[in-house]
């Protein structure tokens, strides 16, 4: 059986890959503020994008520990009301990590509004950035 065929007509199939990506960006982005757990970094990546970007506790937590593995983070355990929550902290070398990673989506960005002039100025951009 072959895996079904994308359709790259359809609006949710690149705000599914949009959002894949932006996810670990702005996970480092909120980290780089400050220290925080998985529903605080939930709840602050849905702040800075204004509610366009929202990933699920269970889509962060795959990213946390490829971070964490990688040396982009780290995490302790604290005890807060009786549970066990990890905190996340960002290294140098995550703080590195986001700096290049804003030059990279920078660079997408430019290149993405000279395509927007291609297509037109009545370009339909409902539907937000992520979904």
């Amino acid at each position: 059986m072959s895996k079904p065929r994308p359709d790259y007509t359809d609006r949710t199939y690149w705000n599914g890959i949009i959002k894949m990506s932006l996810s670990k960006f702005f996970i480092l982005r909120v980290l780089h503020d400050r220290p925080m757990h998985g529903y605080d970094i939930v709840q602050a990546v849905e702040h800075v994008t204004s509610g366009c970007c929202s990933p699920s506790e269970g889509a962060i937590y795959p990213a946390l520990k490829e971070f964490e593995a990688g040396g982009y983070v780290e995490s302790e355990t604290e005890i807060v009301s009786g549970r066990e929550r990890r905190v996340y902290t960002l290294t140098d070398k995550g703080r590195e990590a986001f700096r290049v990673a804003v030059a990279a989506w920078m660079e997408v960005t430019d290149s993405l509004l000279a395509a927007r002039d291609v297509v037109g100025p009545d370009l339909d951009t409902a539907g937000g950035c992520c979904g």
